[in-house]
């Protein structure tokens, strides 16, 4: 079996938005990092119609499907049915250290705050929040109500990081892709992940030659 830098659960769920998630599992993969991956049936439909992809339905399927789409190693993706209760993310025993839901829905994100527990993306929520390792949720709504904002803070203070798809500008994006590449480099920031296509604030100055501070 192939030996990766790091194993990451991603959860994919039906809120718009599924380019984040698509672009988060190609520089992830391109990172040398193994994906435990689950899909809802709510974000398969979200797919074919924000996207141009055919998604299977069956778990072997969409495991091919990725693993072709992002020339991904033996192993390196490994997708897990909605009530595969035996699959690692299932157990602090076996779960990763980080998860990213990614995008959350609002229902997801509700029962996730509640321990619902229904089906294996809540579980593996439920399995980052109970074992104190880091999940990161990406919503993507508008606007908020109070049910929301207060699933939100309660996530919040039991360790999760709300992250979400609020794409900035300061980078003048040109593209969309230009937008997606910014929330997916914050998700990247927060669980580790080096990469190169986004800049960080204030990165160019610490890399220039002006080491003259700046004058009041």
């Amino acid at each position: 079996m192939p030996e990766f830098t790091k194993r990451v659960t991603l959860a994919i769920t039906g809120a718009s938005g599924v380019q984040y998630a698509i672009r988060l599992m190609e520089c992830l993969i391109a990172a040398d990092v193994q994906v435990l991956l689950m899909i809802s049936k709510a974000a398969q439909v979200v797919a074919a119609t924000e996207t141009d992809l055919s998604i299977p339905g069956a778990t072997v399927a969409q495991q091919a499907y990725f693993t072709k789409m992002f020339n991904a190693k033996a192993d390196q993706i490994k997708v897990f049915a909605r009530e595969q209760w035996m699959a690692p993310v299932a157990s602090g025993s076996g779960a990763p250290a980080t998860m990213v839901v990614c995008p959350c829905s609002t229902g997801t994100l509700s029962a996730i705050a509640t321990g619902a527990s229904n089906n294996l993306i809540e579980r593996a929520a439920d399995v980052a929040l109970k074992e104190r390792r880091q999940l990161v949720l990406v919503p993507r709504e508008a606007p908020y109500s109070e049910i929301h904002l207060e699933n939100m803070l309660k996530l919040t203070r039991m360790g999760a990081v709300i992250l979400p798809a609020s794409p900035g500008f300061y980078h003048k994006p040109e593209t969309i892709s230009d937008m997606v590449d910014f929330v997916v480099a914050r998700i990247l920031s927060q669980i580790g992940v080096e990469q190169s296509f986004m800049p960080r604030w204030g990165e160019a100055l610490l890399q220039s030659d002006e080491n003259t501070p700046a004058q009041d």
